[in-house]
């Protein structure tokens, strides 16, 4: 029996953009779309008030969960900025198609929201040294990347469904 897995993961950076090109990425191949971020807080409450609450571990368990979950989908998948951190993630996403959505910390700027994002109260500088914290974990699962720094989110989905299949071809 075949293996269930999604089309396709997002990985990357918090504000880069992976849930709204997720839902595009959906979109346009007629699948459904899972955002972990999404399905930890709808269980659980807001990022926020978990990480005021319970604290960042507590989170990350909620969160393995969630990826556990998410990627025995069919569809599209988007992952929170820092489900990569856990080693078991990673190890699972050896085994899925995984697109690194990148952006560059100018075009992030202006999306920072750190009330939604406890782990960017620093803004800009937070982002910055968070990302760089990561990059070596996003670089270990993604097949391919997307920057969505300058290029319409529209184009960079559109680009992700011809990766998508050319890869199934």
């Amino acid at each position: 029996m075949a293996r269930v897995a999604p089309v396709v993961v997002l990985v990357g950076p918090p504000a880069a953009g992976k849930t709204r090109l997720g839902k595009r990425v959906a979109k346009l191949l007629g699948l459904g779309f899972l955002d972990t971020d999404a399905m930890v807080a709808n269980r659980y409450g807001s990022i926020p008030e978990l990480f005021a609450t319970e604290g960042e571990a507590s989170f990350r368990q909620k969160e393995r969960a969630a990826v556990v979950e998410a990627l025995s989908s069919s569809g599209v998948v988007a992952l929170g900025g820092g489900a990569v951190i856990d080693p078991d993630t990673r190890a699972d996403l050896l085994d899925n198609r995984v697109a690194l959505i990148s952006i560059s910390s100018e075009a992030v700027e202006p999306r920072l929201n750190s009330a939604k994002r406890p782990l960017l109260a620093g803004g800009l500088e937070s982002w910055v040294s968070l990302v760089s914290s990561r990059a070596a974990w996003y670089d270990e699962v993604a097949k391919a990347t997307f920057d969505t720094s300058a290029t319409p989110l529209d184009t960079v989905a559109q680009n992700i469904v011809e990766w998508i299949k050319s890869e199934e071809a």
